[in-house]
């Protein structure tokens, strides 16, 4: 990944196995709820989004990890003897490998071996368009390389070139692989805070404008760019793939009262999200933080859709997003032309708590809709609908009005201007003290 030396390494495109170990107990910190209920579906699709052919996959119970190769001794061997029938070149591991035992099991099974991690990372890598993103991604991946230099690390000699900074006689090459990957994440830190400047100087810029922000967030392949294409015909890339979507992207929608928001497609949220990359994503993710409506996208038809509801949530909780911010969440259950009539009929019925939500199905456009009179409906709280008539020669009013509203319609007839204008409770108040005698607001 940075600078090239990741990329000297890269797993992208080659013959694979997928593992998912199921712990007894989670006690490496991982999700035993997961371990327990998930096929290595997710972990074979996650292979496949950076190019790898999955020969086999298959989950593999860890009754007592072992420090040394997490796996038993029987099972390293019969994983061996897999890696060996099949040629692979790739071992994925949808667990967190020690470097320590990522190195014994890459020398047992004669092979590449990566953790789950090391993958997401992968991917990030190779969807990165931006900039920002890459230097996001870049950084994530030294971090994570920083706590690896256990292993040879004769690559990055071989990438250096004619770089003079890695030492002379005497260093040895860990401490010249450490020096080096320090330097290149001071850098890239330096570079990530100017971007990170700029992005707050345009975020101050939208907020001068009287456009909310809408926020889409939701576990990887629920369907969220193909939710932000049918609200904005924006054409961005909405393929059956994790990760499709990696930097946010924005768009002005009109809503049904005519009030115009900025809608933002943001990268995928997944279980066991690398720290580092929740770490790096940070500054892109503050729109999430700040957005005046989240609506997260969900795949109704997944059956564990509420698990990764759960995933979601605990991410935006750690960007500082309480779990319980059902003000300003909205829930877009999406994929419903994928579930039988019984469980779509069951939809209908609105959850006493929490956040409200809205069947769709952004392939057919069904309840897109009503999903945009929801997001009016949120957003407008008390704002209030105004049939005014201004005279033409009060500019001041007017002006004011177009700064401090949202004009939804207007015809100028006979030295008036017949407005319809959406206003906040405080500036409805403030407006009828502008008004001349004669002229209040009618309040629909």
């Amino acid at each position: 990944m940075s600078d090239g030396a990741n990329r000297g390494r890269s797993i992208r495109t080659g013959t694979a196995l997928v593992f998912l170990p199921r712990l007894n107990r989670a006690r490496d910190g991982s999700n035993s709820v997961r371990d327990a209920v998930s096929a290595p579906e997710e972990a074979t699709r996650l292979a496949e989004a950076i190019g790898l052919v999955v020969m086999h996959s298959e989950a593999v119970v860890v009754a007592r990890p072992r420090p040394a190769t997490l796996f038993g001794d029987g099972r390293v061997g019969d994983i061996g003897r897999l890696a060996h029938q099949f040629s692979a070149e790739v071992c994925v591991v949808d667990g967190k490998l020690s470097p320590i035992q990522q190195r014994n099991l890459e020398r047992a099974w004669n092979c590449k071996v990566i953790d789950r991690t090391g993958l997401i990372l992968e991917i990030f890598g190779a969807r990165a368009r931006t900039r920002e993103g890459r230097l996001q991604v870049d950084l994530a991946a030294l971090e994570y390389q920083r706590s690896r230099l256990v292993r040879s690390w004769t690559h990055l000699e071989r990438q250096r070139g004619g770089f003079g900074f890695m030492g002379g006689p005497g260093e040895t090459q860990i401490e010249a692989d450490r020096r080096q990957i320090a330097e290149r994440i001071a850098r890239l830190k330096r570079d990530l805070g100017r971007l990170t400047r700029t992005r707050g100087l345009h975020r101050s810029s939208r907020k001068k404008a009287p456009y909310p922000i809408v926020a889409l967030v939701g576990y990887t392949n629920v369907g969220k760019s193909t939710v932000f294409n049918r609200l904005t015909d924006a054409g961005v890339v909405a393929e059956d793939m994790l990760f499709a979507t990696l930097d946010p992207t924005m768009r002005g929608i009109t809503l049904p009262s005519g009030r115009r928001v900025i809608l933002s497609d943001t990268v995928g949220f997944i279980s066991d999200l690398p720290t580092a990359l929740v770490a790096a994503f940070r500054a892109t993710l503050e729109e999430v933080v700040e957005a005046d409506l989240i609506v997260h996208v969900r795949d109704a038809s997944h059956p564990e859709s509420t698990r990764q509801k759960a995933d979601v949530l605990a991410v935006l909780e750690e960007l500082g997003v309480a779990a319980d911010a059902t003000d300003r969440t909205l829930e877009a259950l999406n994929k419903i032309d994928l579930l039988d009539p019984d469980k779509r009929a069951a939809m209908t019925t609105r959850p006493a708590t929490g956040p409200r939500q809205i069947p769709v199905s952004a392939r057919t456009g069904e309840g897109i809709d009503e999903l945009l009179l929801e997001m009016d409906r949120s957003l407008s709280g008390g704002r209030r609908t105004l049939d005014l008539r201004i005279s033409l020669g009060d500019g001041a009013t007017l002006a004011w009005l177009y700064r401090h509203g949202n004009v939804i319609s207007r015809e100028d007839v006979d030295g008036l201007a017949h407005v319809k204008v959406g206003l906040d409770v405080p500036d409805v108040a403030r407006l009828e003290h502008r008004l001349k005698s004669g002229e209040t607001p009618t309040v629909r």
